[in-house]
């Protein structure tokens, strides 16, 4: 099987539907990837995120080379044997965690030294380092480390950081190729950056093209602009990257964004809201989100979501997640990340479905109608 394939089966408008053919696996875009930050997608067994839909799932290099560390992943076999998912992972280049998780951080042209999180100790991460831990991971889709600035900052500096984020994206190139027999079976996505500004945005687009990535990552969105803006800046950004690639909006979103980006022309996505929110109580739903420590689901014995096919709808009622919920039982994050994964995965399959026979158009209107009305 080819390294990396992408097709594209069907158009509707801007929506695109299609197919990346990697060796571990095909992946059908849109596609949603489920995030596990620390080699587990939190409350699931691997065999039931793959049974919710998820062609792929997402692992982050700055959790992993913290702990356990690369070194002793590569040791045990690779991420994908050491957490039993045999399927394509994304690994994430640790760029966005260094700049939010840490306190203590110091940016240069070389890279960012920053204390870790856990115990403060100092460690160095650069493009090259970068590489190699997602190299030593076994990742299938590797990205280019960035540094992702807060929208809110001057435009020069985040001019400042998109340059430095490009020449950053030229390293992590050359050392992913450097990674010898890795690279052969493995795709590396550049990383888009440019805040909210147009012109910066092609500017940073036209440098990834120029070094050449299988894939390009739109950043630097949702992180806290809010959904008009972000929607406003992929009104122009999806475009300026190559329509033959895929196109990734990282850290996203909501049900309503995942929607408006696919109009947009957006192909993958990935964010820890189906998860968080299963833990904390809250389910999506084709009629909106709902909170199930809210009193009146304490007698409600219908299921999350009628429309929903996963085993937590088909099984258990409102009222006992509602009183797992309530009660702190584990179990109650598990039914309800169950739940959510399985309705993102039904999400993307709809919109899959709706694009290939032309009517996606229809399709996003009713779910706007339903989902923000229900």
């Amino acid at each position: 099987m080819a390294r990396f394939d992408f097709t594209i089966r069907a158009t509707d408008g801007g929506a695109r539907t299609g197919t990346i053919a990697m060796p571990r696996g095909e992946i059908r875009t849109p596609a949603f990837m489920p995030v596990g930050t620390a080699a587990t997608v939190k409350a699931m067994k691997p065999e039931a995120v793959r049974e919710s839909g998820a062609d792929i799932i997402l692992g982050n290099t700055y959790h992993l080379m913290l702990r356990p560390g690369a070194e002793r992943v590569a040791k045990l076999g690779g991420l994908h044997r050491f957490m039993n998912w045999p399927r394509p992972i994304l690994t994430d280049s640790g760029g966005y965690q260094v700049m939010s998780l840490s306190d203590l951080r110091k940016i240069t042209e070389e890279g960012v030294t920053f204390a870790s999180h856990l115990d403060g100790s100092r460690h160095l991460l650069t493009p090259e380092r970068s590489m190699e831990i997602q190299r030593l991971l076994g990742s299938d889709i590797v990205m280019a480390f960035d540094e992702c600035p807060r929208a809110d900052q001057p435009r020069d500096e985040i001019a400042r950081s998109m340059e430095m984020s490009m020449r950053w994206a030229r390293r992590s190139r050359e050392g992913f190729y450097a990674g010898g027999e890795h690279a052969e079976g493995a795709a590396l996505f550049g990383i888009q950056q440019g805040a909210l500004d147009e012109e910066l945005r092609r500017q940073s687009a036209d440098a990834l093209v120029d070094i050449g990535f299988d894939g390009y990552a739109i950043g630097g969105l949702a992180v806290g602009e809010g959904q008009e803006a972000m929607f406003a800046t992929l009104d122009f950004a999806p475009d300026q990257l190559p329509a033959d690639r895929p196109r990734y909006l990282m850290g996203v979103g909501k049900p309503d964004d995942l929607v408006g980006a696919v109009e947009r022309g957006v192909d993958m996505f990935d964010c820890v809201l189906p998860t968080r929110s299963g833990r904390n109580g809250q389910a999506f739903t084709w009629n909106g989100a709902i909170n199930l420590r809210n009193a009146r689901f304490a007698e409600d014995t219908g299921p999350l979501d009628e429309r929903c096919t996963c085993p937590t709808c088909a099984t258990y009622s409102r009222a006992y997640l509602h009183h797992l919920v309530k009660a702190g039982e584990m179990l109650g994050a598990m039914l309800m990340t169950e739940h959510n994964l399985g309705f993102y995965q039904q999400l993307m399959q709809a919109m899959r479905e709706a694009i290939g026979e032309g009517r996606f158009a229809g399709f996003a209107t009713q779910f706007r109608r339903e989902y923000l009305n229900g």
